[in-house]
């Protein structure tokens, strides 16, 4: 049984559309209908088509609506915490220091080893519950903290779980070129040969996967290696994605771009010819500045050559136990205003249509004819105040495929 269509009203609505020539694709005493959980009709509120004019209407006032917010790189299913090395790196560790260290990303995958499902569903509902209370509608999330078959798909059916228990939207990405596990301490090529590949397959056939991602860094994998696992992703149709260019240019962001993968993230060491491969092959970049600020970087993504070369901007929370323990995606955004000095239109399309983008998506990220009527009301009346208030969430409602809630 369908849901009866509405109308909702208010002084403005933030379409984030590119065929609506003004700022944030702004309109204003603007009036969207909605009919079996999509957009049916946008435009001005006296301009509503005369077979829709009897429909029931919410009328959210002097309230700001604006596409439902996007999460398009999250680490939310992981067990335990990793509070201890928050403080040891206060304390003078580096982040490559901690994971040579046997800490780092080997701890967290300790902790959700010993996990079960139930319990890493729990915790992780927990986190995700932050997000739909900001206004978000879809997030991504990673597998790689368990480096073995089990674990890994494991993480991954919880991951599934969730939006069969929360009215969120989840996009499952395969990490196991995430980190060496211990068991393969010196044996990185052995350990994707024999766990990493092997446990994609696996995945994939058990319908977990919705793509592909790794790390390339000097702390875990070279691009050689990753082009083995994404070589096995493109034999099984699924689209890839990459961290690189996180902590040095090892050339992952071109391997990336070489792959036509959907995005190159945190990015902060890439050069200009990084930037040049992602424009031709149309890869996001997205952006993550939690990590920038958790770890202290001080290298800056290229945010004028990705500009420059017209590269989609993407901004995510990266919420992961260690190197960005963060689920809010406004305060992501003031960051990547303040930090890296996005724009506010900038970080608002980059935690919507943008965002959508990344994780291959035209569904969702604007306010259109024919996409989902994902949607956030907010107690605001300019959508730069979304980026520029810092630990306050001025959301009012949330819709979610057409419902209220």
């Amino acid at each position: 049984m369908t849901d009866p269509p509405y109308i909702i009203q208010s002084q403005s609505i933030v379409t984030m559309s590119s065929s609506i020539p003004k700022p944030y694709g702004l309109v204003e005493g603007g009036a969207i209908i909605i009919a079996d959980g999509h957009i049916k009709w946008i435009g001005k509120s006296n301009g509503i088509p005369s077979a829709y004019r009897d429909l029931p209407i919410k009328d959210f006032g002097k309230k700001l609506i604006t596409p439902a917010l996007v999460d398009c790189h999250t680490h939310v299913v992981y067990g335990g915490n990793r509070a201890r090395e928050f403080e040891m790196r206060l304390q003078g560790a580096s982040y490559q220091e901690l994971a040579e260290a046997g800490g780092g990303i080997n701890s967290t995958v300790e902790a959700t080893r010993k996990a079960n499902e139930e319990n890493l569903l729990e915790d992780s509902l927990v986190r995700v519950d932050s997000m739909i209370a900001e206004g978000c509608s879809l997030i991504e999330i990673k597998s790689g903290y368990g480096l073995d078959e089990i674990t890994e798909l494991k993480m991954l059916s919880v991951a599934r779980q969730i939006e069969r228990v929360r009215p969120i939207r989840v996009k499952t990405t395969f990490l196991g070129a995430h980190a060496v596990p211990p068991e393969y301490n010196g044996l990185p090529d052995q350990y994707i040969d024999n766990v990493c590949i092997p446990t994609l397959y696996k995945a994939h056939a058990d319908g977990l996967v919705d793509s592909v991602d790794g790390f390339c860094e000097g702390i875990a994998f070279q691009p050689y290696q990753i082009a083995r696992v994404f070589d096995a992703a493109k034999e099984l149709g699924i689209p890839m994605k990459l961290h690189a260019e996180q902590l040095s240019n090892l050339g992952g962001t071109k391997l990336a771009a070489s792959y036509g993968a959907l995005s190159a993230d945190h990015i902060e060491y890439l050069d200009e010819e990084g930037v040049i491969a992602m424009a031709g092959s149309n890869t996001s970049a997205i952006i993550l500045p939690g990590a920038y600020y958790t770890l202290r970087e001080t290298q800056l993504p290229p945010i004028d050559d990705l500009r420059k070369h017209g590269v989609a901007m993407a901004v995510a929370t990266d919420c992961n136990p260690g190197s960005s323990p963060i689920s809010s995606l406004l305060l992501s955004m003031n960051m990547a205003c303040t930090l890296f000095r996005m724009t506010p239109e900038e970080a608002l399309a980059g935690t919507t249509k943008n965002a959508a983008k990344a994780l291959g998506l035209d569904d969702t990220g604007s306010i259109e004819v024919g996409k989902r009527a994902d949607l956030a009301i907010w107690n605001i009346q300019h959508p730069a105040e979304l980026s520029y208030r810092v630990g306050f969430n001025s959301i009012c409602k949330r819709v979610f495929g057409g419902k209220f809630g």
